[in-house]
């Protein structure tokens, strides 16, 4: 899947990115998983300033697709649902609970992607902060941009930023994280009490490789705006389904399943904090680099992941369609485990409770050990994989 990746035009390193950006200032605690700065905004020494900037990705192609095919508008609104949560997810891994600022940049293809798109993106991401309102999440919406950028986008893209200001004694730190602790993973798929239909999980990293893995040559054929037409034939829409099939095992058809709104787990986690605010260690959302997220964070540990959450019906798909072999899977994909709470041991009922409370299965999935050098162990029905 890497060396797919790479052919495609998507670097899962980014090596030459992290290198450009090395003479920066990284903020107060550089390991953090979020920026995290000076009170630029109060000036008080017992306050922070906290940033993450991320989008949707490549899962708007997807939600052009299904569009085009079906004419359901509706699938855009997920869309801003996934710049969103894939910023406000990755705060909530610094501890922030918000009041939240946020804005948008909608790029479109003004030629492909009507109004009455924009229109759906924007409804979608007013409705999501209203349905966080209502669990006690402030995001407060400080407008936005929408660019026509033909020559540059293909279809569409939707990015996001968002700010919080924040007690440094609030803060939750990776560099906490230790020997003894336990994971306790929560699921990234089935139905949140706060969700409408049932979630695949997929979130909103991957999905390159799963739309080409997994989709037939019929989209390259009829929207060939949709891929970079310098790619390899053999690398383009090289599976065998449709977006309308059925997902078996659940009851969203593979479009759907692909185009699952990224859960947000801040609900979960806002009453975490609340019920034992300095006994979480550490928060890791596994996003891109999925269960080798953590190595980022920590030194002189290993992470054990010896129970994971059974593996959902749409990774299965995708592993089968691309024959990726489980190790890369368990790198690139959350595999429907997305979200790490590094706790004592004492704790970790109270964080499973909660989240099922929420309608979201959790488990103590691993634990952590010292070690003179960082890894993960992972040890799955598939085989036991380390990654350093």
């Amino acid at each position: 899947m890497e060396d797919k990746y790479l052919q495609r035009g998507v670097s899962a390193g980014k090596e030459e990115v992290h290198d450009a950006v090395k003479d920066l200032y990284h903020g107060l605690y550089p390991k953090a998983f979020c920026k995290i700065y000076p009170d630029y905004l109060g000036g008080n020494n017992n306050f922070c300033n906290v940033m993450s900037s991320d989008g949707s990705g490549t899962k708007s192609i997807l939600a052009y697709l299904y569009w085009k095919e079906t004419g359901d508008l509706s699938v855009w609104k997920g869309i801003a649902v996934d710049a969103m949560v894939m910023n406000l997810d990755d705060l909530v891994c610094v501890g922030a609970t918000g009041p939240f600022l946020y804005t948008s940049i909608i790029n479109r293809n003004k030629h492909l992607i009507s109004g009455d798109v924009i229109a759906e993106i924007i409804k979608g991401g007013k409705e999501f902060i209203e349905l966080m309102q209502q669990h006690g999440v402030q995001i407060n919406l400080m407008g936005g941009e929408t660019a026509d950028l033909g020559d540059c986008v293909r279809t569409s893209t939707v990015d996001a930023a968002m700010t919080v200001r924040m007690k440094k004694e609030d803060l939750v730190l990776t560099k906490n994280i230790q020997a003894g602790d336990v994971i306790v993973g929560l699921a990234s798929y089935g139905q949140a009490t706060y969700e409408t239909e049932y979630n695949s999980g997929i979130s909103s990293n991957g999905l390159t490789s799963a739309r080409h893995d997994v989709l037939t040559k019929y989209y390259a054929e009829k929207y060939p705006e949709t891929f970079d037409g310098s790619l390899q034939s053999d690398l383009v829409y090289c599976g065998s389904r449709k977006m309308t099939d059925s997902l078996e095992g659940t009851s969203l058809n593979i479009g759907k399943a692909l185009l699952s709104p990224t859960r947000t787990f801040l609900p979960v986690l806002k009453k975490v904090l609340q019920e034992i605010p300095s006994e979480v260690h550490g928060l890791v959302n596994c996003t891109g680099g999925a269960h080798t997220k953590v190595l980022h964070y920590i030194e002189n540990l290993r992470i054990v992941k010896n129970n994971l959450l059974p593996i959902p019906p749409l990774f299965q798909l995708i592993q089968k369609e691309s024959g990726t072999d489980w190790k890369e899977m368990f790198k690139v994909l959350n595999c429907g485990t997305r979200m790490e709470v590094y706790v004592p041991e004492i704790y970790a009922s109270l964080v499973i409770d909660v989240a099922k409370s929420y309608g979201i299965a959790a488990q103590v999935i691993g634990h952590v050990e010292s070690s003179e050098i960082k890894e993960v162990k992972l040890h799955s029905a598939y085989g036991d994989f380390t990654y350093r």
